[in-house]
């Protein structure tokens, strides 16, 4: 089984159902299935068959058939952001070790320097359309069918693998715990860069649904969509969310929001399903090495506004001490996860070991009911005077003030305490307003010791704060 083994029975069951829809074109299932399969057989027609493809495309049909095709090929996918700089591409390629890359002529300035193949996108296009549509060989689902990079917030990135099944089992937890089926519109409004995003597609097409793709993130576009389109689940982060609420941008009609981020406030949440009562908000909490760990029902969320969600139907989470020993509920500990949707491993780096259980080191506890609630990263701990600090608690608390757009909570070296916790701002308020905030829901020693106001903060691909180049940042002179 693998992640594209539906396309065929469902091309046969409901040929004319829109699989894909853009700004410029769209595809039925009858005619992706063929497209899927001609891809793949092209793959498998090269001289010497690729293990690993690289593709470097915007968000398009284009690169969901390449990724696609890939994956039924039995090759492993490689998503290059169009964002990154000739030398960062030349990094992942050279992590990834690609046999080739698939690209627009427009990019092939970012491949200068690198020694993998390139293949321009409308070449292929045409050798696709020629080849055939035969049945595919059997592929192991353990067989990993797509390589990411990790966000890259706290520093070098690191590539990892997910398998064919792991995916399976996630799109279980879309189908039971999210309640997304063939009948839904998907609106995919970021960049298929993010695992996110792109497991929202992938996972859509799989069940038989539709997905409405935008080429690049835009409120005013997202909200045109959402009414237009009578779109019933909307993948998004909550900063998204947030700028879709300031331009008025929901209907007052029950779209599903899916949102990753165990950082999205509970007081942003409360607003908005006060404001569109229709709305149906789901959040969760993953990584790129766990998958789904635990998610927010709408009912969830009003019950326990400040977690992270209950375990998905096939995750179990143990929270453990520095000691190995299991944490009592209440009590803070490392987080680990059991389930069948983990990583295979990183490329050249470690992988998860046979017991099951795995931690990325993010810490936590869990309540006498079983729901989990995230104190933080361990390695992005700011240890204060031998005092533990989250930066994550305290940005909970910047991001309930209506004033703060986004804040980053940073560590910076300091002679006297080790370390100080550095606050930046984008928002429209100031330092005093803010601390006296934090006074009345923090400890003294976990109020920011410096406070530093900007337009905009730097994000990665997924949504996340890139914390290293905020650290940085500071470290040349900001404060």
């Amino acid at each position: 089984m693998t992640i594209t083994h539906t396309y065929s029975s469902i091309a046969e069951k409901s040929p004319g159902r829109v699989a894909i829809h853009t700004e410029s074109e769209q595809i039925t299932y009858q005619d992706w299935a063929r497209l899927v399969s001609q891809t793949a057989n092209w793959l498998r027609s090269l001289p010497s068959m690729p293990k690993r493809v690289a593709i470097l495309l915007p968000n398009s049909l284009a690169f969901l058939q390449l990724f696609a095709g890939a994956a039924a090929a039995g090759c492993t996918a490689v998503p290059i952001d169009t964002r990154w700089s000739a030398a960062e591409c030349k990094e992942r390629l050279s992590i990834s070790n690609a046999d080739l890359v698939v690209t627009l002529a427009f990019f092939k300035n970012k491949l200068t320097d690198s020694q993998t193949p390139v293949v321009l996108l409308d070449n292929c296009m045409a050798d696709i359309s020629e080849a055939a549509a035969d049945p595919l060989p059997t592929i192991d689902p353990e067989h990993p069918f797509y390589m990411g990079f990790t966000s890259g917030s706290t520093g070098k990135p690191k590539a990892f693998t997910r398998s064919h099944r792991s995916w399976i089992e996630s799109f279980t937890c879309t189908e039971t715990d999210f309640s997304i089926s063939s009948d839904d519109k998907v609106l995919i409004p970021g960049t298929l860069m993010s695992s996110h995003f792109l497991y929202g597609a992938v996972s859509t097409l799989f069940l038989g649904g539709t997905v409405c793709l935008l080429k690049k993130f835009s409120p005013a576009q997202t909200k045109e969509w959402l009414s237009r389109e009578s779109v019933s689940v909307l993948y998004t982060v909550p900063t998204m969310t947030d700028a879709i609420a300031r331009i008025e941008g929901f209907p007052n009609s029950p779209v599903k929001i899916i949102s990753s981020g165990a950082d999205w406030p509970a007081e942003s949440k409360k607003k908005l399903a006060a404001k569109w009562p229709h709305l149906k908000l789901y959040d969760f909490y993953g990584t790129s090495e766990l998958s789904f760990v635990t998610y927010s029902s709408p009912e969830d969320s009003k019950w326990k506004p400040h977690s992270a969600g209950r375990p998905f139907h096939n995750v179990q989470i143990e929270i453990r001490s520095a000691a190995g020993e299991r944490c009592q509920p209440g009590e803070i500990g490392k987080i680990f996860v059991k389930s069948p949707m983990r990583f295979s491993g990183y490329v050249n780096g470690s992988a998860p070991d046979e017991s099951g259980w795995m931690t990325v080191d993010d810490m936590g506890s869990v309540d006498e009911d079983g729901f989990l609630y995230i104190s933080g990263r361990e390695n992005g701990m700011i240890v204060y005077g031998g005092l533990n600090i989250f930066p994550e608690e305290i940005e909970r608390v910047l991001l309930s003030c209506p004033e703060v757009e986004n804040a980053a909570v940073v560590g910076i070296p300091d002679e006297y305490w080790g370390e100080i916790a550095v606050a930046v701002i984008h928002g429209n308020t100031d330092a005093r307003k803010l601390k006296a905030l934090c006074k009345q829901k923090l400890a003294s020693y976990k109020i920011p010791k410096k406070w530093v106001f900007t337009n905009c903060l730097p994000e990665t691909s997924s949504g996340k704060i890139a914390r290293s180049s905020v650290r940085k940042w500071l470290e040349e002179g900001a404060v």
